[in-house]
This record gives C-alpha cells, sequence and structure tokens, in this order.
C-alpha cells in the first residue's frame, strides 16, 4: 500500500512495469478507481514504468471537505508527480473525469506534464451528445443505494478507508457533472504533445471532437506526400467501443505506447 502526500491528502498508487525512466501516470474516471485500467495496464507496463493514481475521494484515497473540483484535483496530482516523477514530471493518461484533471494539469502545471493522453473528454459540457447531458442531470445524490451494488460500488465497499462515505461520493460526484464549463480558449495554449483518444460511438459528440483536434493544430490542412506538415499532436478513433467501454479496446494500448514511442520534435 503506497501514499504520497499532496495538499494535505494521502493518495494511493501503484507502480507497475519498469521502475526507471519517464512514468506514465493514469487517472481514472468518475466513481471509479485505478483498477480501471486493468484491461490496458499489462501492455502498456510492458515496457516502461506506469503509476495508477486514486483520485480524491475515489477509491484507497481518502476524501477532504472539498468539493469535486478538476482544477483542485489536478494541484493534487501535480504534487504527487513532483514527488514520483523523473525531475517533477511523467507522461499522463486521463479518462473521463481523469482527463479532465489531466488536462486541467497540463494547462495550470505544464512544468508537470512531458506528453498527455487524453481519453474520452470534452473540453465544453455542450461537446457531449444531447441525451448524455439530459443523464448528466438526472444525475443527484439519491441514487447512492442504485448505484451501490454496481463494480465501482462494490470495489468502494471492500476498499474505501471509510466505505460509509459512498453517498458523499455520489453527491459530490452529482454537483461535480452539473457544472457548466468551457476550456476552449485556454485549449490553443496547450503545451504539451498530445494525443486525443474516442471512441466512434462516443458520450462526446464527432463535430465537437474536430473542434478540439483543430484547437491543437490537427486537421487543418493535408499533411503533405512527405508528411512536412504533420501535426505534432494526434487523434485516434477506436471502432466499436463507446465512452463506457473504451478502456477494454485491443486498439487503446497499442495507439498509446505508439504516441509515447514516437518523437517529440514539432513537424
Amino acid at each position: 500500500m503506497s501514499y504520497a502526500r499532496s495538499n494535505g491528502i494521502d493518495f494511493y498508487y501503484e507502480q507497475h512495469g519498469d521502475a526507471t525512466g519517464m512514468p506514465l501516470v493514469l487517472l481514472h474516471g468518475g466513481i471509479g478507481s485505478g483498477e480501471m485500467f486493468e484491461p490496458v495496464l499489462p501492455a502498456l507496463a510492458a515496457s516502461r514504468r506506469v503509476i495508477t493514481v486514486d483520485l480524491q475521494g475515489h477509491g484507497r484515497t481518502g476524501d477532504v471537505d472539498r468539493p469535486f473540483d478538476v482544477g483542485a484535483m489536478a494541484d493534487d496530482v501535480a504534487g504527487v508527480i513532483e514527488q514520483l516523477g523523473v525531475d517533477g514530471k511523467a507522461d499522463v493518461l486521463g479518462y473521463s473525469l481523469g482527463g479532465d484533471v489531466a488536462l486541467r494539469l497540463a494547462l495550470q502545471h505544464p512544468e508537470r506534464v512531458n506528453d498527455l493522453i487524453l481519453v474520452s473528454i470534452a473540453i465544453k459540457r455542450s461537446g457531449n451528445h444531447a441525451d448524455a447531458i439530459v443523464a448528466m442531470d438526472g444525475m443527484s445524490a439519491e441514487m447512492a443505494e442504485m448505484i451501490k451494488p454496481s463494480p465501482a460500488g462494490q470495489f468502494y465497499a471492500q476498499h474505501a478507508p471509510n466505505p460509509d462515505n459512498w453517498g458523499t461520493l455520489i453527491a459530490k460526484t452529482s454537483d461535480a457533472i452539473h457544472h457548466d464549463y468551457d476550456w476552449t480558449a485556454e485549449v490553443a495554449g496547450l503545451q504539451a504533445r498530445t494525443l486525443l483518444v474516442f471512441a466512434d460511438a462516443d458520450s462526446i459528440r464527432p463535430d465537437h471532437i474536430v473542434e478540439f483536434y483543430g484547437l491543437l493544430g490537427g486537421g487543418l490542412r493535408d499533411a503533405g506526400w512527405d508528411g512536412s506538415a504533420q501535426p505534432k499532436n494526434q487523434l485516434a478513433i477506436l471502432p466499436g467501443q463507446s465512452h463506457y467501454d473504451i478502456l477494454t479496446s485491443p486498439l487503446l494500448a497499442p495507439v498509446v505506447s505508439g504516441f509515447l514511442q514516437s518523437s517529440s520534435s514539432p513537424q
């Protein structure tokens, strides 16, 4: 059981694979934990050091009297990376809530992020499909008991520092996903080399995916027969997947590994 203290919270983390070199930090989705990455962890850790971190109030990390704010969570992770990274830096992959935290981390603490992988996130709330927004609006603290038998609820009951806080986790999650946001203006200034990954049946609208990638300089022109105009940032759409099962795609690990192994030099 390993913990790193940041902003007054002891964050549970696990290390897998080679213990040397630039680590890859994995940030999980809402009401989940680092265990969400079990489908891809062996492949990602086969050639590098991989660190999973349980976010505030999730998994084996305790909660504090603070809302689930992705900016504050990004500050938390910056402190963890400062302790566990190489020269205080890491490659970072975030999925869903963890992707929002990873993006905020790269924007607020660019000195902590080497390469960035964002899986299934929107940079503004309206970037989600309308029915997905309706589902977000419908989530409430009262749903805690209904969700409790789910795999996430069972894991929390077995491993959380205080399993009785399940209702608080759902209430804070509900409050967070009702919050409107738009990071469009900031994204254009993102410094980290970035890979965007989406499912072909994602909760994110296809036109928003194109907008997001365009802000990173992608999809704006032909790369040229010699690749001279190939953008430094990349986009992957994984077939036959949705927002909810994208981490199980057999293509995710090869896509991520290929991006991390490729040159970070701008073309």
